[in-house]
C-alpha cells in the first residue's frame, strides 16, 4: 500500500513541477488548484509539505523571470 501511495505522490509532484516550470502560474496555491481541476484527488496531501510548497513557489518564480 505504501509503495502505491509513494508512486502516486511522486507522480503528482512531477506534474506540479512541470506546471510550475510552464510559467503560467504564480505560486503553489495556483498549482494546487490546477492539479485539483485536472482530477488529482491527492493534491491536497502532496501540498501539506512545506518543502513541496517552497519548491513549487521557487520554480514558479524562476519560470516567471524566463517568460
Amino acid at each position: 500500500m505504501f509503495h502505491a501511495d509513494d508512486s502516486s505522490l511522486q507522480a503528482i509532484r512531477a506534474r506540479a513541477y512541470k506546471l510550475a516550470e510552464s510559467g503560467r502560474f504564480d505560486g503553489a496555491h495556483a498549482i494546487e488548484r490546477a492539479l485539483i481541476a485536472e482530477g488529482w484527488s491527492n493534491a491536497g496531501r502532496a501540498f501539506q509539505s512545506d518543502y513541496m510548497r517552497k519548491a513549487i513557489s521557487e520554480r514558479c518564480m524562476a519560470a516567471a523571470k524566463v517568460h
